[in-house]
């Protein structure tokens, strides 16, 4: 590459940071997405089981009953209301109890003598992330009460081996390190398709495409300017995000290497900003490019393995989201801030994904030739 292009890749990604400096809604983007967007998906979404409301009819009344409905107490759930079967389904059907349990009559008469009476736990599966949760919670605290109460142990059960559990890299299982990191892991992906995307837009709208046309400049280093300049945006955005609201404003404690995260997300800043451009060329104005990003975006976000896992989805997407840089980004990322991986650990993902970005990177830029020599006709 010659030193007068550079130096033309250098001035125009200068003049790039000046036009997204007078945009001050994408401005208050990047503000928001770093630093509000991230706390609230921290500490506002979470999928433990937290202050669930439940109620109890006890028919039975005696000393066992009572300690089973005394065990249920916050943070997991509200404190238990007592009930009536009448009025049980009525609160069901208005979403006022996420679980019912009722203890039949005779109940610590018939445990004592050795019979199974029949407890029923009735669940409000809409809420499918604590549904699940807690009616093993539940299981585990009634069967703990009747345990302790028969055999003086919560655990009845004796087993010929001892399992000893050990959490790794979320000792709490504190849900606030998961949310936190990957919403910015996410934002790198749908900042810089946008801000990218919509500087290209910018140029057609304002008219000033056509001047940088009749300029000695090549698409490529059109191209390569709207890329570093609205890459390093995002790059500061993200350093400012992991150091100061992921680590001083949620305490979540980063396990690997900053500066390898930062370089490696400057490596899928090319594929991501290459996706950019190509829905750039795409559309005609800011409102399609809208519609196109969020079809983009949402596969890449949903798919790549950052909000569920991919052994989970079916094989047929797994193999199709190979061919996504995001999947290998998510999945370094990961390993990176959440497992303290080095690079010899990431570096296939790394390599992976820098090939994956090579070839959104050409597309791109032929369909920006494309576009370019349309416009110039």
């Amino acid at each position: 590459m010659r030193l007068g292009s550079l130096s033309n890749i250098y001035r125009l990604g200068l003049k790039e940071l000046k036009s997204l400096w007078a945009d001050k809604v994408l401005l208050i983007l990047i503000c928001w997405a770093f630093t509000g967007a991230i706390y609230t998906a921290a500490t506002g979404a979470s999928v433990e089981l937290r202050n669930a409301p439940i109620a109890v009819v006890d028919e039975d009344r005696s000393p066992l009953s009572r300690h089973i409905v005394d065990a249920f107490y916050p943070p997991y759930f509200r404190l238990p209301q007592q009930a009536t079967l009448a009025e049980l389904d009525q609160g069901m059907d208005s979403g006022r109890y996420n679980f019912t349990l009722i203890i039949p009559a005779n109940f610590q008469h018939d445990v004592q003598a050795g019979r199974k009476p029949d407890v029923q736990l009735n669940i409000d599966a809409t809420i499918m992330s604590q549904a699940f949760i807690g009616a093993t919670y539940i299981k585990s605290i009634a069967l703990g009460e009747v345990n302790e109460y028969l055999t003086g142990k919560r655990d009845g059960a004796e087993t010929p081996i001892k399992l000893t559990t050990r959490v790794r890299f979320n000792p709490n299982l504190t849900g606030v390190w998961f949310g936190g990191v990957m919403e910015v892991i996410n934002n790198v992906t749908m900042l810089t398709i946008i801000l990218v995307g919509a500087a290209f837009i910018r140029e057609r709208e304002h008219g000033t495409i056509e001047h940088l046309l009749v300029m000695p400049l090549t698409p490529f280093e059109i191209m390569m300017a709207k890329i570093w300049a609205n890459g390093l945006a995002v790059l500061i955005g993200v350093t400012f995000a992991l150091l100061v609201m992921v680590q001083q404003v949620l305490k979540v404690p980063i396990a690997g290497s900053l500066p390898l995260f930062l370089a490696s997300a400057a490596c899928y800043l090319f594929a991501a900003a290459s996706i950019g451009i190509f829905l750039g060329t795409l559309a005609r104005s800011m409102p399609q490019l809208g519609l196109l990003v969020i079809l983009c975006i949402i596969p890449l976000l949903l798919l790549s393995g950052g909000v569920t896992p991919r052994e989970s989805m079916p094989a047929i997407v797994q193999n199709i989201m190979l061919g996504a840089p995001t999947t290998y980004f998510v999945r370094l990322a990961q390993g990176i801030l959440y497992r303290g991986a080095g690079l010899d650990v990431v570096w296939r993902d790394l390599l992976a994904m820098t090939g994956v970005g090579a070839v959104f990177f050409n597309i791109a830029l032929y369909r920006f030739r494309k576009a370019v020599t349309q416009t110039q006709v």
